[in-house]
């Protein structure tokens, strides 16, 4: 499963309700004990694109700088990423140590460069930095993160239209489970010892009476899929059609209603701001079979309210829109929204619809 907790949802600007754009994604191992799973410090997690200020949102968080396994930075645009030196230097003087993949385009290097010359800022941990058109380019194939030998991670990238060049996200998450077949092995008359152990490891190993025993002959393996993809600013939706295949879950900005994108683009021709409308994206989503699907990054002209009668810009307006087009589970994030999204492969038909859910705000939970 993983675990998205949304950090900023606003395009642009902050608003007193919305911070810019950054969202955690927790990697939890629905395979792991109880009681590890209670401790949410201990899960791995991935943070996509880090706006001014997301340090601070992760304070009301319950969520660690020293359990950050990647940064992912979608784009260029400050909303996306000024957050970031002061989200690096906070975890340096937190006392982080372990290394830090970041995939980013190139020019975060260059701008991470300018403020440790500038700054004189010093990282004791070192930044695996992968650059996205390397990956775009096939000099790199997909980011693999092996969380343990059970837990993997994959992360691809997808190209999008916007004034700069733009990527989505694709994160994958697959975690494997070796079951004994115990029965198996007490019909074949050998008795409970050490031996169980080492053949659920995946050893072959070698009875006292000689006998050979074949790990794979006595071992079930079970997997578990989880995939999402997370969409930086684009205007064509259909940049994600072979990415959205198989995906329990899209999450795209939606930064206007069509109206509204259409006056902006009629009023200056010159100037396209290249985001897509919350119609545009459920129109693709409908056409992708797409499930489940959370809208984000909205314009700071839309309050937070929802009140479909109100001639105030509001949230009702952003959910009728993308409704207009789109039947399927729809939310619109708010800071510290949490969701589930569980891609288990042994749901029944009827749950496979609803593998998303809501979980409240991390601010509920704060210490």
């Amino acid at each position: 499963m993983l675990k998205l907790t949304f950090l900023g949802t606003s395009a642009g600007v902050p608003t007193k309700q919305r911070n810019v754009t950054a969202l955690a994604i927790e990697c939890l191992n629905t395979y792991a004990s109880s009681a590890n799973q209670q401790n949410s410090k201990s899960h791995p997690w991935l943070l996509i694109d880090c706006g001014e200020g997301t340090q601070q949102q992760l304070l009301h968080t319950k969520l660690s700088l020293h359990q950050l396994t990647a940064i992912c930075i979608t784009h260029v645009h400050g909303d996306h990423c000024y957050g970031l030196p002061g989200l690096l230097a906070s975890a340096a003087m937190s006392g982080r140590r372990q290394p830090l993949t970041v995939i980013a385009p190139k020019a975060i290097a260059t701008l991470l460069d300018a403020i440790v010359l500038t700054t004189e800022l010093y990282l004791p941990f070192t930044i695996d930095f992968i650059a996205v058109e390397d990956i775009v380019e096939g000099q790199v194939g997909k980011v693999d993160i092996a969380l343990n030998e059970q837990h993997q991670l994959t992360i691809d990238i997808t190209p999008l239209s916007h004034r700069v060049s733009s990527h989505g996200f694709g994160i994958t998450q697959n975690i494997s489970r070796r079951t004994l077949n115990t029965a198996k092995l007490i019909a074949a008359g050998i008795p409970t010892s050490h031996l169980w152990g080492s053949l659920q490891q995946g050893q072959d190993v070698v009875t006292d009476e000689g006998q050979q025993l074949h790990s794979a002959d006595y071992v079930n393996h079970e997997t578990q899929r989880t995939r999402i993809v997370v969409a930086g600013d684009n205007d064509m939706p259909e940049c994600l059609s072979a990415a959205v295949v198989d995906t329990d879950l899209l999450v795209h900005e939606a930064t206007y209603t069509t109206d509204v994108l259409t006056k902006i683009q009629a009023k200056n021709p010159d100037f396209d701001p290249m985001h897509s409308s919350a119609r545009l994206v459920g129109e693709f989503a409908h056409n992708s079979g797409i499930q489940n699907l959370i809208l984000t990054h909205f314009s700071a002209r839309y309050q937070s309210f929802e009140n479909p009668n109100s001639s105030t810009p509001n949230m009702a307006h952003i959910r009728a829109d993308a409704q207009s087009g789109y039947q399927g589970n729809l939310w619109l994030a708010v800071d510290f929204a949490q969701y589930i999204v569980n891609g288990a492969s042994d749901l029944t038909n009827n749950q496979k619809h609803d593998r998303v859910h809501y979980l409240g705000s991390a601010r509920n939970h704060e210490k």
